[in-house]
């Protein structure tokens, strides 16, 4: 987040995570309860769509975080919501197989998600998605979500992939390739996230057989050398 806003809980009582709430789901709020300081954009933004993303951060009980996201690619301001202001919850691969309104889905990140749509449910299917559970984030979610025009020519396609268990590096290279490919046709960049016990990794770091990779966590980033390992002292 480029803002956040003060918790309105005491930092003590911050806990690092609530298993009923993942990284990049959408919640659907009733309210957006008023910060000190917030940006001028923020109501206005929350009235035309009043969701807002799961960010890793600690969050005390009865509190979530979350950022909320304007017009402009530089308005993004991290708070955190009531529970009690929830209505609904969207993830991500909820998503995977929502189009967008007619008049949106020749922009090139819609194109790019059709194009992983098609494979998914082909008769041949060389798509390298097809054992995992996945869905799209960033603007492509947002607008699948939402409705309301997020998505730019320029917008990247993001996508987050559920991965409890260990990829191999020749599978991640394979998933790579696959999401390079497609988002070559699609004139575009796709940037995927594995989504590990220990946080959100790059597909792109994990592919490469770095020796370590940038694990994000509530807790903040750690650099591990397996995400999936039962403990993490190494980190």
């Amino acid at each position: 987040m480029q803002v956040c806003a003060t918790p309105p809980f005491a930092a003590d009582h911050a806990l690092p995570c609530d298993a009923r709430w993942q990284p990049h789901d959408l919640l659907r709020l009733n309210r957006l309860r008023p910060f000190d300081g917030e940006p001028a954009w923020v109501r206005g933004s929350f009235e035309r769509a009043p969701y807002a993303v799961v960010r890793r951060a600690p969050a005390a009980d009865g509190f979530v975080a979350i950022g909320l996201r304007g017009v402009e690619r530089s308005q993004r301001y991290g708070a955190w919501a009531h529970l009690d202001d929830i209505e609904n919850v969207v993830p991500p691969e909820a998503l995977a197989r929502r189009s967008p309104l007619a008049e949106r889905n020749a922009l090139p990140a819609f194109t790019a998600l059709a194009a992983l749509q098609r494979d998914a449910t082909g008769d041949d299917t060389t798509d390298a998605l097809a054992r995992f559970v996945w869905g799209p984030t960033g603007s492509t979610g947002f607008e699948l979500a939402t409705q309301a025009p997020t998505v730019t020519l320029s917008s990247d396609l993001d996508l987050l992939i559920r991965a409890p268990e260990k990829i191999s590096h020749n599978t991640a290279i394979q998933l790579l390739n696959y999401l390079q490919a497609l988002a070559h046709r699609a004139g575009i960049r796709v940037d995927a996230q594995l989504e590990t016990p220990a946080g959100g990794v790059a597909l792109a770091e994990w592919a490469a057989g770095k020796a370590r990779v940038m694990a994000r966590h509530a807790r903040g980033p750690q650099l591990l050398t397996d995400p999936w390992a039962p403990t993490h002292g190494d980190a």
